[in-house]
């Protein structure tokens, strides 16, 4: 059989072919005959970055219309923390290694481990409450998709057999997505903000576990947002009062000013799953099933 040109053949094909020539290890050399939309070169130029844009923000959206999604609890927290059983075998290694840092390391680990199983608890407990409810009133876990507190909540979720999201973004390590998203609705972003703006989108609550500059700047984004009007109201919950209490200071910011007291309303801080999911349920008045 002749072949044809890329422009003469299905938009399928046109697929097929350039990832025949990925896989073979051919270089994709620049052809100005190619489709617009199957020519990877001009759609990663800085001139389409606006299209890009459009991409990133359609994707997501489509694919969690189409399975009914529209209402998130939004889960964030360190990657970095993992379950007890895991963080004990990383400590007894860490001891016989006899390397300090090695050893400070898997002692903070183990000792942040709790907070593994309670996220996993929390997303149980939505997802248990959720499949008793019609459809258009569920609540999905949303998480950004990576390891410790994220794939702990996508574990409590996935548990329970329930869809939920994982919202991941393209680091420089790799960061990979973890397997208990459900794969129909695992994303991958280039850009933080499209991935900012997913997590808002649909998010009825926000649930905030110890965490490091990624957790504050989605966290601060959202209390922003709510704090400045450009958002609804929604549940805000810090969780693991010890941590955010010797992390941020906020009574300094009324004292100096910066913000107001009532602004301090915006957010609750708890110890325990349960806690965490009555604060929502009482936000929201939601009745029990």
């Amino acid at each position: 059989m002749n072949a044809q040109h890329i422009s003469e053949r299905r938009l399928a094909d046109a697929w097929a072919e350039l990832q025949a020539q990925s896989d073979a290890g051919t270089p994709l050399q620049s052809d100005a005959y190619r489709l617009a939309f199957a020519d990877p070169e001009f759609l990663l130029r800085r001139e389409t970055r606006g299209i890009r844009f459009q991409l990133e923000m359609l994707k997501p959206d489509l694919a969690q219309r189409d399975l009914g999604i529209e209402n998130t609890v939004v889960v964030f927290g360190s990657a970095r923390f993992r379950e007890r059983s895991e963080a004990q075998a990383m400590l007894s290694a860490a001891q016989a290694s006899g390397d300090a840092h090695a050893l400070a390391r898997a002692q903070a680990l183990l000792r942040n481990a709790p907070y593994y199983d309670q996220a996993r608890e929390f997303a149980r407990t939505v997802a248990r409450y959720s499949a008793r409810c019609p459809k258009e009133d569920q609540l999905f876990i949303c998480t950004g998709g990576g390891p410790g507190i994220m794939e702990a909540a996508n574990r409590g979720a996935h548990d329970e057999g329930a869809l939920n999201v994982g919202l991941n973004i393209a680091l420089p390590h790799e960061q990979s997505a973890n397997p208990y998203i459900s794969p129909e609705l695992s994303f991958k972003f280039h850009y933080f903000a499209l991935r900012k703006m997913h997590f808002m989108m649909r998010a009825k609550a926000l649930v905030a576990f110890p965490g490091g500059f990624g957790t504050l700047d989605e966290l601060f984004e959202v209390i922003t947002l709510v704090q400045c009007k450009k958002a609804k109201p929604v549940p805000i919950v810090l969780f693991g009062s010890a941590y955010w209490k010797r992390l941020i200071n906020l009574d300094v910011m009324v004292e100096e000013g910066t913000i107001s007291t009532e602004d301090l309303k915006l957010f609750v801080y708890v110890d325990d799953p349960r806690a965490a999911w009555d604060h929502i349920m009482r936000f929201y008045d939601l009745p029990k099933v």
